[in-house]
């Protein structure tokens, strides 16, 4: 199949839709203000019975997002939870006791290891690494940590990457994440774990959450996700059996002007197997 399916609205894609998997950032808000119609398209579905689960690659815990969310005027009777990329980090530093960590990334993310045993050292001393973006992403790329990297690669370390994103959406412009550096590390031949989309771990919590909310198991022709990145959102649940919406107003809005007139071997090129519908931005 390489025809597009432009829907209207979520409503037409929801019927038998028991749970939706969505996004954050680019689809409910852009880094510094919310998106009010999506807000209120996720909150009339769930005023229908259906269960919203706000999955995402932010490299801090579940609360940490839920106060941005609320900051940025996100209303908690959107969605039913929030499954982070930085709460599966954290599981694994709590599964390390005793190892030393290196910590890359700003101080804003430190929340990664709040309240947990964990050691940082320099990354000399260090048995590991932890990478939640990048120290100043407002001016540097993943080629500035290039030399950090290779001492890493030569000390055989473990990256463990908490964002997998390239990159993200702040406002109108396109900003580095933790993710550049993971694959800068991972073409140099160092091991990198990444957690978050598209990766099965983050997909696997959320649906164990969205079963205890509906109070059986989800079967997964009954789940919807909703992104708009073409490597995290649309990979991420293709790879793990659901229907994708994906929308074209994010990251890749350039790319995307004039997608409805797309050949489909240009639509191949752009999705690979393209999505179960598009919309530009959210709305019921």
């Amino acid at each position: 199949m390489t025809t597009l399916h432009f829907a209207q609205g979520l409503r037409e894609l929801v019927g038998g839709v028991e749970v939706v998997l969505s996004d954050i950032w680019g689809v409910v808000h852009n880094g510094l203000e919310s998106f009010p119609e999506a807000c209120e398209a996720l909150h009339t579905y769930r005023s229908r019975g259906g269960t919203v689960i706000l999955i995402t690659n932010a490299p801090r815990p579940a609360d940490s997002v839920q106060r941005q969310l609320r900051k940025l005027g996100v209303a908690d009777e959107t969605y039913d939870a929030i499954v982070s990329s930085g709460d599966l980090t954290r599981l694994y530093v709590a599964e390390h006791p005793g190892s030393k960590m290196f910590w890359l990334g700003p101080e804003r993310d430190n929340s990664i290891y709040r309240g947990l045993d964990a050691t940082t050292a320099p990354l000399e001393e260090a048995d590991y690494i932890v990478c939640t973006g990048l120290y100043d992403d407002e001016t540097e790329t993943a080629e500035d940590y290039r030399g950090m990297m290779l001492k890493a690669r030569e000390r055989k370390l473990t990256l463990v990457c908490a964002n997998p994103d390239i990159v993200v959406e702040r406002g109108d412009r396109l900003i580095y994440c933790a993710g550049a550096i993971a694959e800068l590390y991972r073409e140099l031949g160092g091991e990198v774990i990444f957690y978050g989309k598209p990766h099965r771990p983050i997909y696997e919590r959320a649906m164990r959450l969205a079963g205890e909310r509906q109070g059986h198991m989800i079967d997964r022709k009954k789940v919807l996700a909703i992104g708009d990145s073409v490597r995290t959102d649309l990979t991420g649940a293709r790879e793990f059996g659901i229907d994708c919406l994906f929308v074209t107003r994010g990251i890749h809005a350039e790319e995307f002007e004039g997608l409805d007139q797309l050949d489909p071997n240009s639509v191949m090129e752009l999705f690979g197997h393209p999505p179960k519908a598009l919309m530009r931005e959210l709305k019921w």
